[in-house]
């Protein structure tokens, strides 16, 4: 078989590589990090692994489901909360419940290198993915491929596709940006039994998650995210928007210490504004596209059945 290329090392990314590899095909995964793991992102900080990207994940595909149980017996995946708190403009309102939601003692990013286990990878900032026009042989930065997967936001892989590849023509560019707020604290001052927080009507956050309740290991952590309006205002120098972004903080969960220490990170592609029917895309031309954008509802079980699925139809083709 010719050679399957998957750029991109989120859980997408390396969940059509995992598929792809037990289905028989030849499969290399590149990404450009240092570690994989894309928008399940952990950041390090006084030795404590906090939660920068995806907050959780929510298990309801019978697929999806037997993965998370491997992870769960493992250690590698816990149950945090099936409820989280609603601030309505600046006031506290009545819990929401919904479904259970799962989180990583070791940070969401373990569980993408759990997946990964045993794949070709290897780090590299891909340039370009072309055609030759005469052969129609593809190749990703001059690497002969008879398959490319991008499994990454839409702008991302309009940027590396060649304008004479057609699967270009389906990408789109809504997306919407945030900060994530971390700060750490000596000691809790907080509700006890707070896990989370769905913010509304702020002018600065939309979500706050206690990181020691969803890691379960206690420490006086919090995350929070910006608006998408704070975000965009600060893209540029995402330290700008710590001040206000603290100060909704730890208005909103009545927090007299300061902290510790605080940092933001910007998610440049945080997440789709639209949604899609399809699962993923594979063209003609060999381009495959999957993630967390391909679905009716963007989340972290959405990127795993994208990649997954896109993995099944490659395989499919080839036979």
């Amino acid at each position: 078989m010719d050679p399957v290329v998957v750029v991109g090392g989120g859980i997408s990314g390396v969940a059509c590589a995992r598929a792809l590899t037990e289905g028989g095909a030849d499969v290399t995964l590149l990404d450009q990090g240092r570690r994989l793991g894309g928008r399940m992102a952990v950041r390090t900080v006084d030795g404590h692994a906090v939660d920068t990207g995806a907050s959780y994940f929510t298990v309801s595909d019978d697929r999806f489901a037997a993965v998370v149980s491997d992870w769960q017996g493992r250690g590698l995946a816990r149950e945090w909360t099936d409820t989280f708190q609603v601030y309505d403009d600046g006031e506290r309102g009545d819990p929401k419940q919904g479904s259970m939601r799962w989180a990583s003692p070791s940070g969401l990013r373990s569980l993408v290198e759990d997946l990964a286990a045993g794949l070709r990878t290897e780090q590299s900032k891909v340039q370009v993915v072309t055609r030759d026009e005469q052969t129609g042989a593809l190749a990703v930065d001059g690497r002969p491929a008879g398959t490319v997967v991008l499994a990454m936001p839409d702008p991302q892989a309009y940027r590396l596709l060649d304008p004479s590849l057609h699967s270009r023509s389906v990408l789109t560019d809504d997306y919407a940006p945030t900060l994530a707020l971390l700060a750490g604290w000596e000691r809790r001052s907080w509700n006890q039994g707070f896990d989370g927080a769905f913010v509304n009507g702020d002018p600065h956050l939309t979500w706050i998650a206690d990181d020691g309740a969803r890691r379960g290991d206690g420490a006086p952590v919090l995350v929070a995210h910006a608006t998408e309006e704070l975000a965009r205002q600060h893209l540029a120098d995402p330290d700008a928007a710590e001040p206000v972004m603290l100060a909704s903080l730890t208005g909103l969960l009545d927090i007299r210490d300061r902290p510790t220490w605080s940092r933001v990170q910007r998610w440049s592609f945080a997440h789709p504004a639209g949604t899609r029917e399809d699962a993923f895309h594979l063209g003609d031309d060999g381009i495959g596209f999957c993630g967390d954008s391909w679905s009716d509802k963007p989340r972290v079980e959405a990127a795993w059945l994208s990649g997954t699925q896109l993995a099944d139809a490659i395989l499919d083709r080839r036979r």
